[in-house]
């Protein structure tokens, strides 16, 4: 079995360093023309993965906007995530569950486990109930072939009263999130364990290249973040960067050409900017 981090290696090589997002957020639906419902919902998102599917690497399904739509949504997030397996990108589902035990052994298999509805091939998880509470997912997706995105360097302003506060140890908390990790990475050239640092954050000191898994680098574009801030991020680890944009790509849908013109246009920004490895 092929593990997660070896397959985005490869698709990255292939077709460039960038993650989409579909974010069907009601003012998007409403900027398409569409109605704020399940089927304006489904159109959307579909819209994106036709226009895109292909060209990109990862794609980035938003749980929380088909959520919200009740079990009606639920059905079109299923229907998206079938979608991007059959288009051949991969698909990174943003939920950002954790909690502990059972609670989260059922968080797990809701999304890393073999023929789940809603399984996809990673997600985000939150590290915020102890690192050590997150082992079902670690686990289960290790055994699946699958990935996961720990939250570590978040761009909300929130973010650092927790992720900046110190730990027993004296590091940063943020700093035990990437260490730890690192470990479960221990030995691998491309690990399943990733982690979630914002594109706008600015130099922080953690040192990142020690990780040797996917970064997920979300807020390039619309939020402010572009390829030639990222060094400034990431350091030595660039070629483990893995940019995200949504409300960048979508606001020029809803017609599929100007959609794709515009994840081209960042996907070459990306290219001249970050290693391959």
């Amino acid at each position: 079995m092929i593990g997660y981090g070896t397959r985005l290696a490869g698709l990255v090589a292939e077709r460039g360093p960038l993650c989409v997002g579909i974010d069907p957020h009601p003012s998007v639906l409403g900027q398409w023309g569409l109605p704020v419902e399940a089927r304006g919902l489904e159109t959307c998102a579909r819209t994106m993965v036709d226009a895109l599917a292909d060209l990109v690497p990862v794609m980035k399904p938003q749980s929380a906007f088909f959520e919200m739509h009740g079990s009606a949504g639920i059905a079109v997030l299923e229907r998206v995530l079938a979608d991007l397996r059959a288009a051949g990108a991969l698909s990174l589902l943003d939920v950002k569950r954790g909690d502990i035990g059972s609670t989260m052994h059922a968080y797990a298999a809701a999304y890393l486990a073999d023929g789940a509805p809603l399984a996809a091939d990673a997600i985000t998880i939150s590290p915020y109930l102890g690192f050590g509470s997150l082992a079902p997912a670690l686990d289960l997706a290790a055994q699946t072939g699958r990935g996961v995105y720990v939250l570590a360097l978040t761009s909300n302003p929130e973010g650092s009263q927790v992720q900046h506060a110190r730990a027993a140890s004296g590091r940063l908390v943020a700093e035990e999130i990437v260490a730890a990790a690192a470990a479960a990475n221990a030995g691998q050239t491309h690990g399943h364990v990733g982690l979630v640092v914002g594109a706008t954050i600015g130099r922080t000191g953690v040192r990142l290249d020690q990780v040797h898994g996917s970064l997920l680098a979300p807020g390039i574009g619309a939020q402010g973040g572009g390829a030639s801030g990222l060094a400034e991020v990431f350091g030595d680890a660039l070629d483990y960067v893995l940019p995200a944009a949504s409300r960048e790509v979508m606001r020029a849908g809803p017609d599929p050409v100007r959609l794709r013109g515009q994840a081209e246009r960042i996907l070459g920004q990306m290219r001249s900017m970050l290693p391959v490895r």
